[in-house]
């Protein structure tokens, strides 16, 4: 057997650091002490610490050793490392029957139940670890980690605050107290705990992981994508990141950039359901029906309880009219997640509720209660709102529409006045009798353009038109307003098109899907600033304004949960401002575009006498009558506008004049219309 002096000098070297020189000599004695227990350990520590495998030597030494509790211990540690944890948890329990006092075998043998899920007695040893040592930081977060698999996320939190006090720079502790918060739902104290993780640990993925969802979450989705692009820049296969990276873009209306992200995560994983769901969102936003409802498919042929391909796919069925489809796949949502939030927006928005409702009305208040992030709680107060406003409840529903967009705020761009006051007073400037008399750069007569504010009835309107046989309705086209931005030299688009070019390309973007239509609506409503533009370019287009109450139109939109807010969606004197310049725009428009060139509508003369207005459509147009346009609720086409469940309905005058019931709750607004209409 090896002599003290020669084992005392091999201990050195590994309490120094200086591991391979004790491989190299702990082999050398034991070409001469091959049943030399001390030497086989120090071997397979030596080798363990370099991070080199070391089971055998581990195992010698155990059989060597019977009765040695760190020997097992070591190999308890090795096994654990390499996710053998059943053979680990063996170990370590040997360990722990020949010395039961040893903090550090409590600690590593509550880590091997935990990780065999067996968390409840992982608790209990790691209890009776700090009993014998409180400061032992390890003890206190693993504590902390089984106490999160059981849901106990505040005594978690405790346990890990009390662990910083004893390692305040630990990255992975903060990291943890982090998740613990959040799902607390202290989403502020969260966003703290992970950026101070990635203070001390910049090279933490899921530090920076965490950053982008809290920051996603609290409506800051510009700095989101700059934590996902670091977690990314660590980690360029977390797919996670990737799929949370391209849900943040789409929100942000970065559509093709989005796409890219999602086919990056199928590249690492072609069964990814989350980005198949988010491959399809991209579709639907563009428009490509077909193929957003083939990748809900391929979501549900990866993972079959996915609720976002089911939700996702009951919007694209909605979005054809297929509602019943829709409202059983909202349903089969939330038989997996019965608190699923966007399932229960879904039934809302596609149905008029009833006081019967009160299993969903119940669902949606049991959800709220749970704290839920904020875009889903912001999705539950609009349809929240709209329940109480279907059974007649204004006051409630009034509130939570209230909540949802002051929540909602949190993501909009402040509503800049000045902004929208010089822009009008530039498109009237830059448009005068002049500039229309001079218009002749294209004379293709198939455009037509719905203009007006959001929620007057531009979605009405072009379901009726695209119920004509010759009518192709393109829905609202993304065009003009960066074709207006390029002129005037602020666009991202480089140079401005020459007329005839822009009319060509937007031929290109529209024309696509129109077959050989003889006219091809664009419903875009903020179109209304650049009708003067349209009309250059277009001089023998016709435009259709849509005209409703002011206070009916703003009281729609404030209750209308946009997927992009607009900065002056959310509040009702940004809205009232917004209207009044709307209004102002208008007003030019009519004096100088021609009157073959502008038709205005009121929406409430067209839904309480339709066919007299839909033949003066028709023929404004230069179409003749064809009587489908009255039965425009049964054509069949992809409506992604939020009016889609209504353009479905027979048509009727509930909506004018639905204001008054929120007279109390509208002040703002009341100036909009004359005094003797706000009786």
């Amino acid at each position: 057997m090896p002599g003290t002096r020669e084992l005392g000098a091999l201990v050195t070297l590994v309490q120094q650091g200086r591991l391979s020189e004790a491989e190299l000599s702990a082999r050398a004695l034991l070409e001469r002490y091959p049943r030399a227990g001390m030497l086989w350990k120090i071997l397979g520590v030596s080798r363990l610490r370099q991070g080199k495998d070391a089971l055998e030597e581990l195992r010698r030494t155990t059989d060597l050793m019977p009765e040695d509790a760190e020997a097992h211990a070591n190999l308890g540690a090795a096994l654990h490392d390499r996710g053998r944890w059943a053979e680990a948890l063996e170990s370590l329990e040997r360990a722990r029957m020949l010395n039961p006092n040893d903090v550090q075998t409590l600690v590593d043998c509550g880590n091997a139940l935990r990780a065999l899920g067996r968390s409840k007695e992982a608790i209990v040893l790691y209890r009776r670890a700090l009993e014998r040592h409180a400061g032992h930081a390890e003890a206190r977060n693993n504590l902390g980690n089984a106490l999160m698999d059981l849901g106990d996320c505040a005594e978690a939190a405790q346990c890990y605050r009390l662990a910083l006090a004893i390692e305040p720079g630990s990255a992975q502790i903060h990291c943890n107290l982090g998740d613990a918060q959040r799902r607390l739902g202290l989403l502020d104290e969260a966003l703290a705990s992970s950026a101070r993780a990635a203070h001390f640990d910049p090279t933490l993925t899921v530090a920076h992981k965490n950053l982008g969802w809290l920051l996603a979450a609290l409506g800051r989705r510009g700095e989101a994508v700059a934590a996902y692009r670091q977690a990314l820049a660590l980690d360029p296969r977390d797919i996670d990141a990737l799929n949370n990276l391209g849900k943040v873009l789409l929100e942000l209306n970065h559509i093709e950039e989005s796409a890219a992200t999602y086919r990056r995560a199928l590249a690492l994983d072609a069964r990814s359901a989350p980005a198949h769901v988010g491959l399809a969102a991209g579709h639907r936003v563009l428009g490509r029906h077909l193929e957003a409802e083939s990748s809900c498919g391929d979501a549900l042929a990866a993972d079959p309880k996915s609720i976002e391909a089911m939700t996702l796919l009951g919007e694209v069925r909605a979005d054809s009219g297929q509602f019943a489809e829709a409202l059983a796949l909202f349903e089969r949502a939330l038989t997996v997640d019965p608190l699923f939030c966007s399932a229960l927006n879904g039934i809302a928005m596609h149905r008029k509720m009833e006081r019967a409702d009160s299993a969903w009305l119940a669902r949606a208040q049991a959800a709220i209660a749970e704290r839920p992030p904020l875009a889903h709680e912001i999705i539950l107060r609009y349809a929240l709102g709209k329940y109480h406003d279907d059974v007649g409840d204004y006051d409630i529903a009034f509130d939570h529409y209230r909540i949802a967009n002051e929540l909602s705020k949190r993501y909009a761009s402040r509503y800049e006045r000045g902004k929208l006051n010089r822009l009008v007073d530039e498109v009237i400037v830059s448009y005068d009798p002049a500039a229309a008399a001079r218009a002749r750069s294209c004379d293709d007569e198939r455009p037509v353009f719905i203009i007006g504010m959001p929620r007057s009835g531009t979605s009405l309107v072009e379901q009726i038109l695209a119920s004509h046989p010759d009518v192709y309705g393109a829905g609202e086209v993304i065009f003009w307003e960066e074709a207006f931005e390029a002129r005037r030299g602020t666009g991202s688009q480089g140079a401005p098109l020459p007329l005839h070019a822009l009319a060509r390309a937007y031929l290109d973007r529209v024309g696509g899907s129109a077959g050989d239509a003889l006219r091809i609506v664009d419903k875009m409503p903020r179109n209304f600033l650049y009708a003067g533009l349209i009309h250059t370019v277009f001089p023998r287009a016709r435009i259709i304004h849509m005209r409703r109450h002011p206070i009916d139109t703003c009281l729609s939109i404030y209750f209308q949960n946009f997927l992009n807010p607009g900065s002056y969606t959310n509040d009702l004197e940004a809205l009232a401002h917004y209207y009044g310049e709307y209004l102002r725009a208008m007003s030019h428009w009519r004096a100088v575009l021609p009157a073959t060139a502008l038709l205005e509508i009121p929406y409430e003369a067209l839904v309480a006498d339709p066919e007299p207005w839909t033949r003066r459509l028709l023929e404004f147009i230069g179409l003749p009558w064809d009587a489908r346009c009255l039965e425009f609720h049964r054509t069949e086409r992809v409506v992604i506008t939020a009016s889609k469940w209504q353009v479905r309905q027979k048509i009727h005058t509930g909506s004018a004049g639905r204001w008054r019931r929120y007279r109390q709750h509208v002040a703002p607004l009341l100036h909009l219309v004359p005094d003797g209409d706000t009786a």
